[in-house]
Parts: C-alpha cells; sequence; structure tokens
C-alpha cells in the first residue's frame, strides 16, 4: 500500500506542479483498493500535496451513491450526497472534506484515477463540435458526457453513461471526457495514466495548425498608472490585491466589445466562476489613465448594486485584463485562470468556436454553487497579522537588517518586495518566504537605489503586481569606515548617493504612488520609512561619511514630513544601534570589526573578538540590535497614526534623545 501511496503523490505532483492541467487547488488524484478510496481532499493543492491531503473513505458505503434516486429534486440529491461522503469518512480525525467529485472516481473500475482541467483538452470540451469531434478523434476508446458537471446532478448523468458503456463494450472506460469541464483518466498503473493523457493531448494538439506557448505581454504606463486609485476603490473595508497584465491569449479579445463579448464573455466551467465570477466587465474607448480609473468605478458601482459584490476581472480594450482579490496568492490563481479561459478560447476556434456556459446553465450554477461548492473551495491561505494584505517595500532586503525585517513583516501579512542590487540573495530570500505557502507573497526585485530609473522600474513593478504601495522601508545603505585622510572622494560620493540619494528617489517614486491612493481614500494612512542609525543621532569617529549621510537622512524625514503629511503619508526615521551578528558587522572580509580592526579604531585591540567586546561594552543593555528589534518600532509606526518627521532610536540606550 505505501508503494501505491507514494505513485499517488508522484502523479498528483506531476500534473499539479503544472498549469496547462492544474491551476490553484483544482484537479483531483486517488487510488483505490477493495476496502477504501483516497482521494485528494478538498481544498488541497496537488502540486505539493503529501499522504496526509488525502480523504480515506469507505467504499462499501460509497456504493449507496448508486442507490440514489432524486430525479426532481436536485437539492436534496446533493445533500444526500454530501451525507454519504461525511459518513464514508475513515479518517475523520484529520479534518480533510472529500470533493465533490469524490464519486466519479469510485465508478471507475481502475485503481488510479487524475481528473485535471486540462486546458488543451477543455479547448476542444469547450467548443461548438465538442462531441463531434471528440468522436472522429477518440471513437469508443473515450465516453463523451453532453452535461456540464455539477454535484448530484453531474455525477447521475455520468452514471448512466458509464453503465451504458459497460453493457456496449463490456468494460469500464478509462477516459471520460465531460463537457466544459475536463478530462478523467484511469488506469491501474501511474505509467499507463501519463500514456492515456499523452495519447488524448497529442491527438488534440495534432487538429492544431499553429500552438504556441503564452507569451506576456508589457502593460502600458496608462493602465498601470489607473492600479493604485483601483486598489483603494476595491478596498472599501479590508485591503485588496489589484494586479494588470495581457498576454498573447487575452491580446486578440482586447480589440472591441463584440470580439470579446463573443469569444470570453460569458465563463466555460464552474471553477472559472467560482474564483473570476461569471461576468467581465469592458473597459472600452479609454482616453487616459483617469478615464480608466472613472469607468472601471462606474462600472464597479452599478455591477455592486446587482450582484452585491464587486466584479474581480475587467478588460482594458488594447490594454489589457485587471484582476482584484482577497490576497496575493488568490489573485495569482485568478490571472492563471483569466489568461487559461482566454486559452480556451482561442483553442475553441479549430473546433468550431468557443462554446461557454449557457444562461440556464449559469443560474443553476451560481445557485448550486453557493449552496454546495463554496464551502469546499479551494481557498487562499488566509492572512493575517499586524500589516495584513499592506504591500511593502523593503530595500535592501536580501540580507542583514533588511532581510530579517523583510521576514517578520511577511509573518504579519504584509506583501513584500525585496528590493535589492544582488539577485541571488535577493532571489532566494523570496523563495525563503513563498515557501510559507501564506496568502500573502514576496518577490524579488532588482533595484540600484542611487539610479533614479532603476528605483521608478522598482514601483513600477510593485504597483503592477499588487495594485498600489502602503510602505516603503528605505533600508538600503552602505558604510566604508575611514578617517579624512583614508577616505577617498569616490568612496564619499558613494555613499552619499547609497546613503542620502537612495533614500530621496525612494520617497520620490513612493509618494507619488501614495498621493493617488489618497486621493481616492482621504482616511487611509500610509509610510515611508527610513532606516537610519544611532549615528545619524550622534556623530561617529573616523566614521563621518556614513553618519553625514545619516544625519542628512533625518533632516528629508522632517523636510518629507512636513510635505506630505496632508497626504496622510507619514514618513519617520527608525535609528537602530549596532546589529553585531549580521554582515554588515561579522562578514570576515569586509565587515565593520575586520575594518575597524585594521584602521586602529579601537585602541590596543588586537583580534575581532576585541574590537566586538569594545562595542558591546558600549551598550547599557548589553548586547547589539536585531531586525526584531527594529521590526517592533517599524511596526509602531505604522500602526500610530499622529507621529511623523520623528527618528525613533532603537539603540539598546547606547543613544539616549533629549
Amino acid at each position: 500500500m505505501k508503494e501505491e501511496i507514494s505513485r499517488l503523490i508522484e502523479i498528483s505532483r506531476f500534473y499539479g506542479q503544472n498549469p496547462d492541467y492544474v491551476i490553484a487547488g483544482g484537479g483531483n488524484t486517488s487510488f483505490k483498493d477493495n476496502d477504501h478510496l483516497y482521494i485528494k481532499a478538498s481544498g488541497v493543492h496537488l502540486s505539493d500535496i503529501t499522504e496526509n491531503g488525502f480523504c480515506v473513505l469507505n467504499r462499501k458505503k460509497l456504493a449507496e451513491l448508486y442507490l440514489m434516486n432524486y430525479p426532481d429534486d436536485v437539492e436534496a440529491g446533493d445533500r444526500h450526497m454530501k451525507d454519504i461522503l461525511s459518513g464514508s469518512l475513515v479518517n475523520e480525525e484529520s479534518g480533510l472534506s472529500p470533493s465533490i467529485e469524490t464519486p466519479l472516481h469510485n465508478l471507475f473500475d481502475y485503481r488510479f484515477v487524475v481528473h485535471t482541467h486540462s486546458t488543451l483538452v477543455n479547448g476542444l470540451l469547450c467548443s461548438n463540435h465538442a462531441a463531434g469531434k471528440s468522436s472522429e478523434l477518440f471513437g469508443d476508446k473515450v465516453l463523451y458526457c453532453p452535461h456540464a458537471f455539477s454535484g448530484y446532478t453531474g455525477f447521475k448523468e455520468v452514471l448512466k453513461l458509464v453503465d451504458t458503456y459497460k453493457k456496449e463494450s463490456g468494460k469500464c472506460p478509462q477516459v471520460i471526457l465531460i463537457r466544459n469541464h475536463g478530462i478523467f483518466v484511469a488506469a491501474d498503473s501511474t505509467d499507463e495514466i501519463k500514456k492515456l493523457y499523452e495519447d488524448v493531448t497529442g491527438r488534440i494538439k495534432g487538429c492544431i495548425p499553429e500552438f504556441h506557448d503564452t507569451e506576456n505581454f508589457p502593460v502600458s504606463s496608462k493602465l498601470a498608472n489607473a492600479l493604485p486609485a483601483i486598489r483603494m476603490l476595491f478596498s472599501e473595508s479590508d485591503l485588496k490585491i489589484v494586479s494588470a497584465f495581457n498576454t498573447s491569449w487575452i491580446d486578440p479579445f482586447l480589440e472591441n466589445r463584440e470580439i470579446f463579448e463573443a469569444n470570453a464573455g460569458r465563463p466555460f466551467d464552474l471553477v472559472q466562476m467560482v474564483y473570476c465570477l461569471s461576468e467581465y466587465p469592458f473597459i472600452e474607448g479609454s482616453s487616459d489613465t483617469e478615464d480608466i480609473v472613472r469607468q472601471v468605478g462606474e462600472k464597479a458601482k452599478e455591477f455592486k448594486q446587482r450582484n452585491g459584490i464587486f466584479p474581480r476581472v475587467f478588460f482594458i480594450q488594447g490594454e489589457g485584463a485587471i484582476v482584484s482579490g482577497d490576497s496575493a496568492a488568490l489573485v495569482e490563481y485568478m490571472k492563471l485562470i483569466v489568461n487559461d479561459f482566454c486559452r480556451i478560447s482561442n483553442l475553441s476556434r479549430n473546433f468550431g468556436g468557443p462554446h461557454p456556459l449557457t444562461e440556464s446553465e449559469i443560474r443553476f450554477l451560481k445557485k448550486w454553487e453557493v449552496e454546495n461548492y463554496r464551502p469546499q473551495k479551494p481557498k487562499a491561505e488566509e492572512h493575517k497579522g499586524k500589516v495584513a494584505n499592506k504591500i511593502i517595500i523593503v530595500t535592501g532586503a536580501a540580507q542583514g537588517f533588511g532581510a530579517g525585517l523583510a521576514e517578520i513583516l511577511h509573518d504579519e501579512g504584509a506583501n513584500i518586495v525585496i528590493a535589492d542590487i544582488n539577485q541571488e540573495n535577493g532571489q532566494e530570500a523570496a523563495d525563503r518566504l513563498n515557501r510559507k505557502k501564506a496568502g500573502n507573497k514576496a518577490v524579488f526585485v532588482p533595484v540600484d537605489v542611487s539610479d533614479p530609473v532603476s528605483v521608478e522600474n522598482m514601483v513600477r513593478e510593485t504597483v503592477l503586481l499588487f495594485g498600489g504601495l502602503d510602505v516603503m522601508i528605505s533600508n538600503a545603505g552602505i558604510l566604508r569606515a575611514g578617517s579624512l585622510d583614508e577616505t577617498e572622494p569616490e568612496t564619499f560620493d558613494l555613499m552619499t548617493r547609497v546613503n542620502y540619494t537612495g533614500y530621496y528617489l525612494c520617497a520620490r517614486s513612493a509618494s507619488r504612488i501614495m498621493k493617488l491612493q489618497n486621493r481616492i481614500n482621504p482616511g487611509y494612512f500610509m509610510d515611508i520609512i527610513q532606516i537610519n542609525s544611532k549615528s545619524g543621532l550622534k556623530g561617529s569617529d573616523k566614521n563621518f561619511a556614513y553618519a553625514g549621510s545619516k544625519f542628512g537622512g533625518i533632516g528629508l524625514t522632517q523636510s518629507f514630513a512636513f510635505e506630505l503629511a496632508p497626504y496622510h503619508i507619514k514618513v519617520n526615521s527608525i535609528c537602530p544601534g549596532n546589529y553585531f551578528d549580521g554582515p554588515l558587522w561579522s562578514d570576515p572580509e569586509t565587515g565593520l570589526f575586520v575594518q575597524y580592526l585594521r584602521t586602529g579604531k579601537v585602541p590596543g585591540a588586537k583580534t575581532i573578538g576585541d574590537v566586538k567586546a569594545f562595542y558591546e561594552a558600549k551598550v547599557p543593555a548589553g548586547r547589539g540590535c536585531t531586525p526584531g528589534d527594529v521590526a517592533k518600532a517599524v511596526l509602531y509606526v505604522i500602526d500610530q497614526e499622529y507621529e511623523t518627521g520623528q527618528a525613533v532610536p532603537v539603540t539598546g540606550g547606547q543613544v539616549m534623545l533629549r
């Protein structure tokens, strides 16, 4: 049994990690023996599933499903089916729920079943010629179901077709194609399942003259500049995440409303409805950014009056798509789904054109989804914490204080942009945070904070990915210790450009986005925070270039605070003490302990240990500063609404304000 479960996990991840087959929590896999069915639980992702992600059900109890008969009462059938599924659970203590598609897996007379929403297969199944072309391509090798699947009704339809197939062929089908839904493949080995999938997709692909991968198109400044305002429009109660994008599959439908409505105006399946709803407002004739914001606002208000919620997807003529959701993870899924249903529509042209769900099916599925599917649908992990769903840039976050601060803020629910000149360390830092599988996300964006073009690009990428900016933390800095005689003009200039000019550039680019958000939501507070230093509060011997840049930073903070207060943008500096355990101090080749030992800054010091002990003795608290100490100050600054222009010391008492 252990070997079979290992194979089930392997094939689950094989298809689950490929968005051509599975997006988000979609798809299903199972293994059965004579007594039990092991099936992926609702809400669990195939991409990283483990043995603990499978429900175990008693097959004898599941057999009661075949006896169900509620021809005129669909709701009663759904309730009874869910009761049977719950009553069949062997591992109730796991807290897992069986998927509504579980009954279909138990129909097959084969040990393994893999169900996916393959884009290529759905290009056929969501087309006008789905039935005829399926018969032409596969004959009786597959069972085609002409009814879109939903709970009790869908199960009974498939059950009838399987019974008929068995009577006529004397065996159970290995492949079932369900219109406007997806494909089920069954076999006694996972290798055979892969071969069956390859055969089906290969035959379909052979009917497509031009088959290309997704190409991402750039988003114009006109659309990008509209996102902060649109995000605030949708953030009435809780902060939303908004993103804009365009691809080679979406772009053909953006020419005009008629083309869009004919090809992508209605949903193809239930999963699309769950994530993206069933209506997608189309914005046409927008002359500029302001016009996009105005039209989106008007259509969103009208949509909410009819449906009680804001739309989640907009299409902008000639520009791209906008998606809005409760978390970055959800928005990431939605972007994949939007691209996927546009891809399906494009592929369907090879089989008579797109065949979306009918209006009557949409009405039925809306009602059915609310009552049956929604409690079990895959969910993005909830974002909780003191800065839940805020969008925060941390420059210099690839290592040191920045990396530690970014991790703490991510753990508190923020979406983090790790901005750094060190691409390798920066990407690894983002990957490390994303491995936590939270609803909030981390991304790496390369930046040279001394370059205005690079800083503008950093902010633009942030807006495109998340929709706006709530907190800019200017942390990137460098330190080269030395006396007047030792410090060359080039070194002084470099430190000034990174530590002082870099802060100005970050504040300049961030404030532009924050002002846009303030215009739509004047009561919302935002933050620009400079990670300064105790050297910004008190001069530093043989370290004048660094101290000077930090003193200047506090001058910028106070000046920015005056200018930006009317927009509810708070500007403050955090002044940490020495982070002795970080690379700035402890790096064996370039760290300050090494530098200070070489320059003789600590009289009588013969080893790095002597230098460290000297500086620790200067701190009343008896230790160096940590990222956790700085994070508490940052979280305080963000939380309060009545302080701006301040320099907050976090020095363990080494520097005390008067």
